[in-house]
């Protein structure tokens, strides 16, 4: 997060989605159903893989943060070691 590799809130990850700077978006998965579909058409537009993991408090507590409900991760490099993770569990 410090580094400025991850957009955190609804506002920050669909810019960085339209911006075509995300590499990869994480969405809770508590979210209400209008958010995940949002997320889920938007990402399927622009080409950017989407995650349904973890809750809320969990995603925010990773970045270190209060509660959020998706995160997009900008940096290749970490998107990439991000994807292998969640795809071993």
């Amino acid at each position: 997060m410090r580094a400025g590799k991850v957009k955190s809130g609804e506002f920050a990850t669909l810019e960085a989605i339209r911006k075509k700077t995300a590499q990869m978006v994480i969405v809770s998965e508590d979210a209400s159903e209008n958010t995940t579909k949002q997320f889920t058409d938007k990402c399927k537009y622009y080409n950017v893989p989407i995650y349904i993991f973890g809750d809320k408090e969990s995603l925010g507590h990773a970045i270190g943060k209060d509660v959020r409900t998706s995160l997009a991760i900008t940096d290749k490099g970490l998107s990439e070691s991000l994807r292998k993770n969640l795809l071993e569990n």
